[in-house]
């Protein structure tokens, strides 16, 4: 008899387990599918472009047109002769852009996450699957801003602050 009921109480371990699986597997597909995400590029299109820096970008963002997500960034990697970041770029099914498009990176706020904006050109050719976008604009680094803000402060007080006429303080406005 104990062997018997070991056997059940393994059996009932195994379907438990099974059941655990399972349900962590619907909630990763829920997951997935509720983040607007892919695991697949869905036959879009594949395109390439290298930047200065892309500074907080990270594989998964968005690829934006006027704010709307059209696609997201498959891959970054460095270009080892260049020093350029070059990033992949996977669109919807349905998109074309102009030859003549630019990519810049962007974020949503002061505090928000980056995103690849593009912006369709004029251009009467289209790019195709494969193709590179050439006009590219990179990452601005909110930490050089105010880097170079505050320094552009500090000369500015250093020297005067430009309130000197001749040597001399220039006077005070007089109070209303």
């Amino acid at each position: 008899m104990p062997e018997q009921a070991m056997q059940q109480r393994n059996w009932a371990e195994v379907a438990t387990g099974a059941l655990i699986l399972l349900v962590a597997a619907a909630f990763l597909v829920f997951a997935i599918g509720q983040s607007g995400r892919s695991l697949s590029t869905n036959g879009g299109m594949t395109l390439t472009a290298r930047f200065d820096r892309i500074d907080g970008l990270a594989p998964g963002a968005d690829v934006r047109i006027g704010g709307v997500k059209v696609g997201s960034v498959l891959e970054q990697r460095l270009d080892p002769r260049t020093y350029l970041a070059v990033l992949r770029l996977s669109l919807q099914p349905g998109i074309e852009l102009p030859t003549d498009s630019s990519a810049e990176i962007t974020s949503e706020g002061l505090l928000g996450g980056k995103y690849v904006a593009l912006v369709p050109g004029g251009a009467a050719d289209m790019l195709r699957d494969g193709g590179t976008i050439t006009i590219t604009q990179s990452s601005v680094s909110l930490e050089a801003l105010l880097g170079r803000f505050i320094f552009s402060v500090t000369q500015m007080n250093a020297s005067g602050g430009g309130q000197e006429q001749d040597g001399e303080k220039a006077p005070a406005p007089a109070p209303r």
